[in-house]
């Protein structure tokens, strides 16, 4: 099979185009998206990606609320924060930027985010729509990977293989699900996995050797 290159930066301004065009049709039914976006310390990598988060509203016309605060934040103080998002009836996604300071827990931050505003996808109940094919929030990073392969006529995978590196609740995991529901076959490598270069390359080194015992060789 000959690999395809997917233009992702112009898929990207496709799906933007989308989402400011029915952004535009709620705010005519007075309705303004709004997003509330909490960065906790000053973790460049976390800069960046909020930087990029909140240009993207921008481009859209959604409403965004970016919440900066210092690493000195405490937990409880935080989850006093995230549940008045949650009761903010202008607000309808909170994100979290992830990783947190060591000294909160992710796993109840995330927890503490409303199932109906986790546009992360992270939530237990997120997740767990995601396993029985229910409806829900998608993990961004698979999911952007299912609209490329559908960009590309690969909605349904029928008959295809997929091997998806890493089992993170973040991208591997979802990733392996989203796969599963457009009927692909998969499978899940990680550190544990022997010979992960085997694994990639399929059955191309069985195929090889085929050949060359049918030529002799």
């Amino acid at each position: 099979m000959t690999a395809q290159l997917i233009d992702g930066n112009a898929l990207s301004r496709q799906l933007r185009s989308q989402v400011a065009t029915r952004a535009a049709a709620l705010k005519e039914r007075g309705v303004t998206p709004g997003l509330a976006v909490v960065l906790v310390g000053d973790n460049p990598a976390s800069q960046v990606f909020v930087r990029n988060k909140v240009k993207a509203c921008e481009v859209a016309g959604l409403n965004y609320v970016l919440e900066n605060y210092d690493a000195i934040l405490t937990e409880a103080e935080l989850l006093a924060r995230v549940e008045a998002l949650n009761n903010d009836p202008s607000i309808h996604g909170i994100l979290v930027q992830l990783p947190l300071p060591a000294h909160i827990d992710d796993h109840k931050v995330i927890e503490a985010i409303s199932p109906l505003k986790d546009v992360d996808g992270f939530h237990i109940a997120s997740a767990g729509a995601l396993m029985v094919g229910e409806v829900g929030f998608k993990a961004c990073t698979p999911y952007g990977c299912m609209k490329m392969l559908e960009s590309i006529g690969m909605k349904d995978l029928r008959g295809k293989h997929a091997v998806v590196i890493g089992r993170s609740n973040i991208v591997g995991k979802p990733m392996a699900m989203m796969l599963l529901q457009a009927n692909a076959t998969v499978t899940i490598c990680h550190s544990g996995t022997a010979d992960l270069g085997a694994m990639t390359r399929g059955h191309e080194p069985q195929r090889r050797r085929q050949a060359l015992r049918r030529r002799g060789l």
